[in-house]
């Protein structure tokens, strides 16, 4: 039973039993074996749901295993991960990269976690056969599209096909939108004129192709009748297409992360190579301006969603990880791995914006907890109610922890650095309960979690708004 102290001098009390949410009330029955936790006037929100983690995929050797990330995910208050199955060109089959990568996971998980599915060469056997075998035995019921990257992205026609295929079995499209020429095209000039330090990555992807990716994106999900998300958002231009497409009752979701709203592109730069710490896509904005459009989103419903994307490689791994990009000791920003840490600092940071009044707490909960459960098919999860899992992350009582700075030191991931370092917060998950064990106790011995206790779950369709059966005129596409 954990017990918080409300406004109204009572005490409301939420009641688990066998890792499930029984009941919320006040003076709830309770016996001498009863384990009572009080929060003290802590606020206590769902466990997190981080939607958009890459945990020991294969192109990233220094990154952190399913062991590590998980384990810094319930040190952050995070209970449920949804994780990346990464189809290469040359797989002519799903079956057995979900398979490998399921192998993975098994045993080494100290949280909760599910799959999503990368497709880099959608099959017509794929898009019939596998995807509906997947989807009803292995409840994968996402997948994620790329419009750049040479050995991912997809062409409009390829993006189309899936959209049926997804449509019809109601599964969660999630697109990365940027415009792949145009970047390519900047990459070309900044290389001939030997502009190849970390910080022209963010030169070479402007938010314009963003822009036109997210617009044609939703374009080709408006044609098709196809519910999408378009991930890691960072333009406020991007936003605004997003914006306007639900403001038209399309169903079009949109997903931001911490990075979009506390890191700016000047930490592209520095000496000694620093400033590959900081290179992910779409890239570190510019101003804060750009950075207060994406606050402004989450208050205003645009962003469904709120993920760490946390896709780590260490920094200080001689010829490996972000020392990728060093070539006989000449930077080249395109050889960097994309991606920054930010699982166990995703709440946290989103919590500061709750505290410093840019976003209420029920924004908070909304985009990252009970929105990416019902996107994603996760009806155990996101929400303190009867019946759900008993999983919960439990605050300090407000003004009760001193300020302190973020240090790499302090967190429990396998990376060398956090693009966080010093930013000040005033509070952290103090207790988190996964199905009603507690696995993380940051006043008592820490980590109490063991790993091997997460279990995979499988998920749902989404139960946020879906297709309307309105088309763009006459024309039906044939399923």
């Amino acid at each position: 039973m954990i017990t918080c102290y409300s406004a109204t001098n009572r005490h409301l009390q939420v009641g688990i039993k066998n890792g499930k949410i029984t009941c919320i009330g006040i003076d709830l029955p309770s016996k001498p074996s009863t384990q009572i936790l009080d929060a003290e006037g802590g606020y206590i929100t769902p466990g997190g749901v981080d939607s958009h983690v890459h945990l020991e995929q294969p192109n990233t050797p220094t990154g952190d295993t399913w062991e590590t990330g998980t384990r810094s995910a319930i040190c952050g208050g995070t209970t449920t991960v949804i994780a990346f199955v990464s189809q290469a060109r040359a797989h002519e089959s799903l079956l057995p990269i979900v398979e490998e990568y399921s192998a993975r996971a098994e045993g080494n998980a100290y949280c909760d976690y599910g799959f999503h599915l990368i497709l880099t060469n959608p099959t017509s056997s794929i898009l019939r056969n596998e995807l509906p075998m997947l989807a009803k035995e292995k409840g994968i019921t996402s997948v994620k599209l790329y419009m750049t990257y040479n050995v991912m992205k997809l062409n409009d026609r390829e993006i189309l096909n899936i959209m049926v295929a997804a449509r019809k079995l109601g599964v969660t499209t999630m697109i990365h939108a940027e415009n792949h020429d145009m970047i390519d095209l900047i990459i070309e000039t900044l290389e001939a004129e030997g502009k190849t330090d970390p910080y022209y990555h963010s030169v070479a992807r402007p938010m314009i192709a963003e822009n036109e990716a997210t617009y044609r994106a939703i374009a080709l999900a408006e044609m098709m009748d196809t519910p999408i998300v378009l991930v890691h958002v960072s333009s406020p231009i991007a936003a605004k297409h997003i914006r306007d497409a639900q403001t038209r009752l399309l169903p079009i979701y949109g997903e931001t992360c911490p990075q979009y709203l506390w890191l700016l592109a000047e930490k592209l730069k520095g000496d000694h190579f620093h400033g590959a710490k900081a290179v992910c896509s779409p890239p570190l904005r510019s101003t804060t301006e750009e950075t207060d459009a994406m606050w402004s989103g989450i208050a205003n419903g645009t962003f469904t969603t709120f993920s760490s994307d946390h896709a780590a490689t260490k920094f200080n791994v001689e010829g490996n990880g972000k020392r990728l990009g060093l070539v006989d000791g000449k930077p080249f920003f395109t050889k960097i791995p994309n991606g920054l840490p930010g699982l166990e600092t995703r709440l946290p940071l989103l919590f500061k914006g709750v505290l410093e009044g840019r976003i209420t707490i029920h924004d908070f909960v909304r985009v990252s907890c009970s929105n990416p459960a019902k996107l994603y098919g996760l009806p155990n999860k996101g929400a303190i109610l009867p019946g759900k899992d008993a999983d919960l992350c439990i605050w300090y009582p407000l003004g009760k922890v001193k300020p302190f700075a973020i240090k790499n030191t302090m967190l429990h991931h396998d990376i060398d650095y956090t693009p966080y370092e010093d930013i000040e917060v005033t509070n952290w998950p103090r207790y988190t309960i996964l199905r009603g064990m507690m696995v993380w106790d940051r006043e008592g011995k820490g980590l109490v979690g063991k790993m091997g206790v997460g279990q995979y779950v499988k998920r749902t369709a989404s139960s946020l708004p879906g297709p309307r059966n309105v088309f763009v005129n006459e024309w039906r596409p044939r399923t």
